[in-house]
Protein backbone atom coordinates (compact mmCIF):
# COMPACT_ATOMS: atom_id res chain seq x y z
CA UNK A 1 0.00 0.00 0.00
CA UNK A 2 1.24 3.43 -0.92
CA UNK A 3 1.35 5.82 2.13
CA UNK A 4 1.21 8.74 -0.70
CA UNK A 5 -2.41 11.01 -0.64
CA UNK A 6 -4.54 9.61 -3.32
CA UNK A 7 -6.21 12.92 -5.29
CA UNK A 8 -9.38 13.75 -5.03
CA UNK A 9 -11.85 13.35 -7.65
CA UNK A 10 -12.88 16.62 -9.26
CA UNK A 11 -16.18 18.19 -7.65
CA UNK A 12 -19.35 17.69 -9.41
CA UNK A 13 -22.63 18.95 -9.27
CA UNK A 14 -23.09 22.47 -7.44
CA UNK A 15 -19.68 22.45 -6.08
CA UNK A 16 -18.12 22.48 -9.31
CA UNK A 17 -20.38 25.45 -10.52
CA UNK A 18 -18.63 27.04 -7.87
CA UNK A 19 -15.23 26.10 -8.46
CA UNK A 20 -16.01 27.08 -11.78
CA UNK A 21 -17.49 30.37 -11.08
CA UNK A 22 -14.56 31.05 -8.92
CA UNK A 23 -12.09 30.17 -11.82
CA UNK A 24 -13.66 32.49 -13.64
CA UNK A 25 -13.44 35.24 -11.20
CA UNK A 26 -9.87 35.08 -10.69
CA UNK A 27 -9.53 35.26 -14.58
CA UNK A 28 -11.40 37.94 -14.65
CA UNK A 29 -9.71 39.96 -12.08
CA UNK A 30 -6.54 39.33 -13.93
CA UNK A 31 -7.32 39.99 -17.61
CA UNK A 32 -9.38 43.58 -16.17
CA UNK A 33 -6.13 44.62 -13.91
CA UNK A 34 -4.24 44.03 -16.99
CA UNK A 35 -6.24 45.78 -19.29
CA UNK A 36 -6.53 48.89 -17.12
CA UNK A 37 -2.82 49.26 -16.31
CA UNK A 38 -2.02 48.57 -20.50
CA UNK A 39 -4.18 50.87 -21.08
CA UNK A 40 -3.26 53.75 -18.55
CA UNK A 41 0.25 53.22 -19.37
CA UNK A 42 0.00 53.23 -23.64
CA UNK A 43 -1.86 56.56 -23.52
CA UNK A 44 0.61 57.99 -20.97
CA UNK A 45 3.15 56.87 -23.10
CA UNK A 46 1.40 58.37 -26.06
CA UNK A 47 -0.16 61.45 -24.28
CA UNK A 48 2.52 62.36 -21.55
CA UNK A 49 -0.24 65.36 -20.63
CA UNK A 50 -2.45 62.64 -19.63
CA UNK A 51 -1.15 62.75 -15.99
CA UNK A 52 -5.02 62.43 -14.50
CA UNK A 53 -4.91 60.19 -12.06
CA UNK A 54 -8.10 58.09 -12.69
CA UNK A 55 -9.69 58.48 -9.49
CA UNK A 56 -10.11 62.25 -10.92
CA UNK A 57 -11.41 61.34 -14.02
CA UNK A 58 -14.06 59.51 -12.71
CA UNK A 59 -15.29 62.52 -10.97
CA UNK A 60 -15.25 64.49 -13.67
CA UNK A 61 -17.45 61.47 -15.75
CA UNK A 62 -19.72 62.08 -12.81
CA UNK A 63 -19.58 65.84 -13.11
CA UNK A 64 -20.29 65.53 -16.89
CA UNK A 65 -24.03 65.06 -16.21
CA UNK A 66 -24.62 67.71 -13.81
CA UNK A 67 -22.72 69.83 -10.88
CA UNK A 68 -22.84 67.70 -7.53
CA UNK A 69 -21.99 68.64 -3.92
CA UNK A 70 -19.11 66.79 -2.56
CA UNK A 71 -21.00 64.31 -0.21
CA UNK A 72 -23.52 63.51 -3.55
CA UNK A 73 -20.15 62.71 -5.62
CA UNK A 74 -18.36 60.50 -2.48
CA UNK A 75 -21.39 58.40 -2.37
CA UNK A 76 -22.03 57.93 -5.95
CA UNK A 77 -18.24 56.93 -6.35
CA UNK A 78 -18.45 55.49 -3.02
CA UNK A 79 -15.44 57.18 -1.50
CA UNK A 80 -14.95 59.09 2.03
CA UNK A 81 -15.93 62.36 1.67
CA UNK A 82 -12.71 63.98 2.67
CA UNK A 83 -11.04 61.67 -0.02
CA UNK A 84 -13.57 63.39 -2.98
CA UNK A 85 -12.69 66.72 -1.09
CA UNK A 86 -8.67 66.25 -1.90
CA UNK A 87 -9.58 65.26 -5.41
CA UNK A 88 -11.68 68.07 -5.83
CA UNK A 89 -9.13 70.66 -4.70
CA UNK A 90 -6.41 69.11 -6.77
CA UNK A 91 -9.31 69.55 -9.63
CA UNK A 92 -10.04 73.31 -8.52
CA UNK A 93 -6.83 74.34 -8.65
CA UNK A 94 -6.02 72.77 -12.24
CA UNK A 95 -9.18 74.92 -13.34
CA UNK A 96 -10.93 71.51 -14.29
CA UNK A 97 -14.23 72.47 -12.01
CA UNK A 98 -15.29 75.04 -9.88
CA UNK A 99 -17.68 75.68 -6.97
CA UNK A 100 -21.42 77.03 -7.94
CA UNK A 101 -23.75 78.24 -5.62
CA UNK A 102 -26.32 75.30 -4.77
CA UNK A 103 -30.11 76.66 -5.54
CA UNK A 104 -31.43 74.35 -2.88
CA UNK A 105 -29.14 75.17 0.20
CA UNK A 106 -26.96 78.74 0.05
CA UNK A 107 -24.74 77.32 2.24
CA UNK A 108 -23.22 74.33 0.17
CA UNK A 109 -21.36 74.40 -3.30
CA UNK A 110 -21.96 72.26 -5.89
CA UNK A 111 -18.91 71.11 -8.24
CA UNK A 112 -18.94 71.90 -11.55
CA UNK A 113 -16.68 71.40 -14.58
CA UNK A 114 -15.29 73.85 -16.24
CA UNK A 115 -15.55 74.43 -19.99
CA UNK A 116 -11.44 73.02 -19.78
CA UNK A 117 -12.98 70.56 -17.64
CA UNK A 118 -15.12 69.23 -20.33
CA UNK A 119 -12.52 69.82 -22.84
CA UNK A 120 -9.65 67.78 -20.71
CA UNK A 121 -12.92 64.81 -20.57
CA UNK A 122 -13.51 64.99 -24.15
CA UNK A 123 -9.50 64.56 -25.00
CA UNK A 124 -9.25 62.16 -22.13
CA UNK A 125 -12.16 60.12 -24.23
CA UNK A 126 -11.01 60.29 -27.43
CA UNK A 127 -7.35 59.48 -27.01
CA UNK A 128 -8.61 56.05 -25.23
CA UNK A 129 -11.68 55.28 -27.83
CA UNK A 130 -8.30 55.67 -30.83
CA UNK A 131 -6.13 53.53 -28.42
CA UNK A 132 -8.75 51.02 -27.77
CA UNK A 133 -9.98 50.86 -31.03
CA UNK A 134 -6.35 50.34 -33.06
CA UNK A 135 -6.49 47.20 -30.35
CA UNK A 136 -9.20 46.29 -31.40
CA UNK A 137 -8.13 46.19 -35.43
CA UNK A 138 -5.19 44.23 -34.16
CA UNK A 139 -7.31 41.17 -32.86
CA UNK A 140 -8.18 38.72 -35.38
CA UNK A 141 -12.02 38.91 -36.47
CA UNK A 142 -12.80 36.22 -34.45
CA UNK A 143 -11.33 37.45 -30.84
CA UNK A 144 -12.44 40.64 -31.62
CA UNK A 145 -16.15 39.68 -32.55
CA UNK A 146 -15.61 37.45 -29.08
CA UNK A 147 -15.07 40.58 -27.11
CA UNK A 148 -17.79 42.81 -28.85
CA UNK A 149 -20.10 39.76 -27.83
CA UNK A 150 -18.92 40.30 -24.13
CA UNK A 151 -19.66 43.84 -23.81
CA UNK A 152 -23.17 43.26 -23.23
CA UNK A 153 -22.58 40.95 -20.55
CA UNK A 154 -19.76 42.98 -18.84
CA UNK A 155 -22.37 46.05 -18.74
CA UNK A 156 -24.58 43.96 -16.71
CA UNK A 157 -21.57 42.84 -14.37
CA UNK A 158 -20.47 46.51 -13.89
CA UNK A 159 -23.63 47.51 -13.05
CA UNK A 160 -24.29 44.30 -10.55
CA UNK A 161 -21.09 45.05 -8.91
CA UNK A 162 -22.23 48.90 -8.73
CA UNK A 163 -25.20 48.03 -7.04
CA UNK A 164 -27.56 49.46 -10.19
CA UNK A 165 -28.74 46.40 -12.05
CA UNK A 166 -31.47 47.26 -14.00
CA UNK A 167 -32.58 43.79 -13.93
CA UNK A 168 -33.30 43.39 -10.09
Amino acid sequence: MSSQPQPLPPPTGPAAAGADTLAGAQQLTDVITRLRRALRSSIRSEFPWEALPMAQVELLQTLAASPLRVGELAARQRLAPNTVSGLISKLLEAGLVDRQPDPGDRRTARIALTEAGHQQLRDWQSAHERRLATALESLTPTDRDAVMRALPGLDRLAHSLAGTDPLR
